[in-house]
């Protein structure tokens, strides 16, 4: 979506899509902003709650089966086991994602990762296409006046011009633009606390690829599964940072986090928004 400055300030019920890298800001800034003004949209949230929940639910239950206590209990509807995913706390998303590399380490097998990897893709897709169907339930059944849409770290690997269009279509889309300086401590911090992601099946045939050939591993079950997670890290931050770019180009507008940091409260954020607007033109 496209705008001028003033017809931006002047929306009446603005709806607002970041982008952005984990450590740029976008939990911080929309803490920011009023709780009974703004509707918080998670899509991480939405695929763990809506389209992974039961294949977590699955894996989960596949952990505890391998402990005769639990799988005892189980097996005789003496216990069930529950999500508790919130918005804060997606480590279930996380789990079942998981690593690639030694099974015996808690790793998986390339086959079984490509099967997550596929079906977080499509969970995505479906979470982002829902964005519109929930700026309606926002107003109309809650009445909340403005829509915050956190896309997800993993956007712009979709490939899927179709999800890009539809939130262009129903939001502003922003770019939160990490400045140099901090990539480094980004960086840092996800080498030394490698958590599981999603990954583009062509970067991660490529970079799984040279990952081998570098340690000579021959079978990916030789790989410790947190050593290719900190190893590639590097690699997807910076192959990401050209396609987020793209999409703030083509859909919307880029903030710097630097500036992003420096926002206390909604008429800030809305005044940034609204001189990126005037600096980067307006179709």
């Amino acid at each position: 979506m496209k705008m001028s400055s003033q017809q931006f300030l002047d929306w009446k019920s603005k709806s607002i899509t970041l982008l952005a890298m984990s450590g740029a800001g976008k939990t911080t800034l929309a803490n920011k902003l009023p709780r009974d003004k703004w509707f918080h949209y998670s899509a991480d949230y939405r695929i763990g709650t809506k389209y992974l929940g039961e294949a977590i639910l699955d894996n989960i239950k596949r952990q505890a089966m391998d402990v005769p206590f639990l799988k005892k209990l189980l097996l005789s509807d003496s216990i069930y086991i529950h999500n508790n995913i919130t918005v804060d706390n997606l480590a279930p998303v996380a789990s079942f994602l998981g690593k690639l590399g030694n099974t015996e380490q808690d790793g998986l097998s390339l086959k079984e990762f490509k099967r997550r990897q596929a079906l977080h893709h499509q969970a995505e897709v479906a979470a982002l296409n829902d964005v519109p169907q929930f700026i309606r339930k926002a107003e109309d059944i809650y009445g909340y006046k403005h829509f915050l849409n956190d896309a997800g770290g993993s956007v712009c690997e979709l490939d899927d011009p179709q999800v890009l269009e539809t939130l262009a279509k129903h939001t502003l889309i922003i770019y939160i633009k990490i400045p140099d300086f901090l990539k480094q401590t980004i960086t840092a911090r996800a080498k030394s606390d490698p958590k599981p992601l999603y990954y583009r099946e062509a970067f991660l045939d490529e970079k799984l690829a040279e990952f081998m050939s570098i340690n000579q591993y021959k079978d990916t079950n030789q790989i410790p599964p947190d050593n290719f997670v900190s190893w590639v890290f590097p690699e997807l931050f910076e192959s990401r940072l050209p396609r987020y770019q793209a999409i703030a180009d083509q859909y919307g507008y880029t903030l710097d986090a630097t500036d992003v940091a420096k926002v206390s409260n909604e008429n800030e954020f809305m005044h940034l928004i609204a001189d990126a607007i005037t600096t980067q033109g307006a179709d």
